[in-house]
């Protein structure tokens, strides 16, 4: 009877134990190894800091300056590493992996996230296998929203902009931030670690290890990188370096600042960038994940993601299976969100031809949710919907072959049958508050329409993709904890500002696009289809039949 009281006890105490080597072994064994190492190859020394130079009370004058910024912590409100690479191991790699290096957090942790253990450890659970092209995708498509989030103002404004020459140095492999910092911020030079690459059959593959000078633990060495890379020779020095951390001392940005500043910790906290701000608007983004997976993020989404399909189908039968009418409530009880606003009844007496609903485009499940609205099934055009959407939708779904006449004749063609029409003519989903460019053909064809705001908000999940599986799109929007959606009737299309008033098919598109945004405060981009497939995917987003 003894045994059961004594168990949780040496429980207890094993776990207490292990807690502390661990803390001691984060704090102090790797400082051990690297000053162990220092004693072969020493680093030059560090420039003197004055206790004003670690003061960011005041700025100092970036005008016309060479100026060195270190990314994780300075240039970046946060000095975490994991998140980003979370996000690699999940959109360009698989749940599996993202799931195993979540496994993997623990001994990252006790090495240290930003030590060179914790991230050679993070760098290959991540890239081992992984496809230099995937990765491509991943920081093209994916990686430059969160960074862009993730921006310190105010070393932006006050140090990044009136800079001559920027060079920024990261503890995170190069490939992960170059091209976000060149395409989005301008930056000169980049420095960070070399992921190994080699070659099997007819692809190239990352090994998961770090090599080259930002990836050596030798500080050594990346201060000889940053000096030949960076600065252009070996004795170069810069005006100013900028830091995010004043224990991180064999930093490679001390040496070789003039004057050496440290980012205040407090002040990151409000120093989030406004959209309007940004270097270039953030226009299109792929991937399925909506939040920064952090470690305590990532932990609470894959404990909700069995839930969250099981829901999924849920919600999905209910659109499927139950009248129009007793869907609504039955949504709501199982988290649907769902608002919808000035809806007129038809006038009686009076035969319409076919009603052209003119919608924005935000999930593959906006005419389900406008047809909803109208409580009678509405027949919608589509592009390149999957064969599966095709089957489970249950509303008829025409599709269109982007040959203009042949298209003209299908929809004109529904229109003369009394049909109520749905077309997005944007011809593809945008995530942030933009509208790409309205086709013109809609307005060529119909004089009754009506624009209708859509909208879709979600937590958790993107149901969209431009270079994923499609058709998991109303499977992954219908995962979310709770996804919203918003249906704003906006009225008739004035006379005037149709064909039947005199417009041209593009006045006609233009002033249409205008009115959803205003209505949903979205601004309007001359901005196609191929714009964002061509940034996205690589292709024109033409699927091959």
């Amino acid at each position: 009877m003894v045994l059961p009281t004594i168990l949780p006890k040496i429980a207890a105490h094993w776990l207490f134990t292990f807690y502390r080597a661990a803390r001691k072994l984060r704090g102090h064994a790797f400082q051990y190894c690297r000053s162990s190492s220092a004693t072969t190859t020493k680093p030059p020394p560090p420039s003197p800091v004055s206790p004003a130079a670690k003061c960011t009370v005041v700025f100092p004058d970036a005008a016309d300056k060479a100026v060195v910024f270190g990314f994780d912590g300075a240039l970046m409100r946060s000095a975490a590493l994991f998140p980003y690479f979370m996000l690699v191991a999940c959109e360009g790699g698989s749940l599996l992996r993202a799931l195993l290096l979540l496994c993997a957090f623990p001994l990252v942790w006790a090495l240290g996230e930003r030590s060179d253990a914790g991230v050679r450890v993070m760098a290959f659970v991540t890239f081992f296998g992984l496809r230099p092209r995937d990765m491509d995708l991943v920081a093209r498509a994916v990686l430059p929203k969160f960074y862009m989030e993730g921006l310190n103002a105010q070393v932006y404004s006050r140090l990044w902009l009136p800079a001559r020459r920027k060079v920024v140095v990261t503890g995170a492999p190069r490939v992960m931030v170059e091209w976000f910092l060149k395409e989005y911020m301008a930056a000169d030079v980049v420095v960070g670690g070399e992921l190994h690459v080699v070659r099997v059959g007819r692809g190239r593959y990352f090994t998961g290890m770090l090599c080259g000078p930002g990836g050596s633990a030798a500080p050594a060495l990346k201060h000889k990188a940053l000096q030949a890379e960076a600065l252009g020779t070996d004795n170069a020095m810069a005006d100013v370096a900028v830091v995010g951390n004043a224990s991180q001392l064999d930093h490679p940005c001390f040496p070789y600042g003039k004057e050496v500043y440290v980012v205040n910790r407090e002040s990151t906290k409000t120093a989030r960038l406004p959209r309007d701000r940004y270097p270039k608007p953030l226009i299109f983004h792929d991937g399925r994940l909506a939040f920064l997976p952090t470690p305590s993020a990532a932990l609470a989404f894959f404990l909700f993601l069995p839930l969250g399909v099981i829901l999924s189908v849920i919600r999905i039968s209910i659109g499927i299976l139950l009248p129009y009418k007793i869907s609504f409530g039955a949504g709501a009880l199982f988290g649907v969100r769902y608002r919808t606003s000035g809806l007129r009844a038809p006038e009686p007496g009076v035969k319409r031809r076919g009603v052209l609903y003119v919608c924005t485009h935000r999930t593959l499940v906006d005419p389900i949710m406008l047809t909803a609205a109208l409580q009678k099934p509405v027949p919608a055009v589509t592009y390149s919907l999957s064969r599966l959407s095709e089957v489970i939708a249950p509303i008829k779904t025409v599709r269109l072959t982007r040959d203009r006449e042949r298209d003209a004749e299908t929809m004109s063609r529904l229109l003369e049958h009394g049909d109520l029409v749905v077309v997005c003519p944007e011809g593809t989903t945008c995530r942030e508050p933009y509208l790409l460019r309205f086709s013109p053909l809609f307005a060529e064809l119909a004089d009754d329409m009506e624009p209708v705001a859509l909208d879709a908000q979600v937590t958790t999940l993107y149901g969209t993709t431009a270079s994923g599986h499609k058709w998991l799109d109303p499977v992954v929007f219908f995962a979310n904890p709770q996804p919203a959606y918003r249906v704003d009737f906006l009225g008739a299309v004035p006379r005037e500002w149709t064909r039947a008033g005199g417009r041209a098919g593009a006045e006609v598109a233009n002033w249409v696009q205008r009115r959803l945004g205003e209505a949903l405060g979205y601004e309007c981009t001359g901005l196609t289809r191929r714009d964002k497939y061509m940034m996205l995917a690589g292709n024109d987003g033409v699927v091959a039949k």
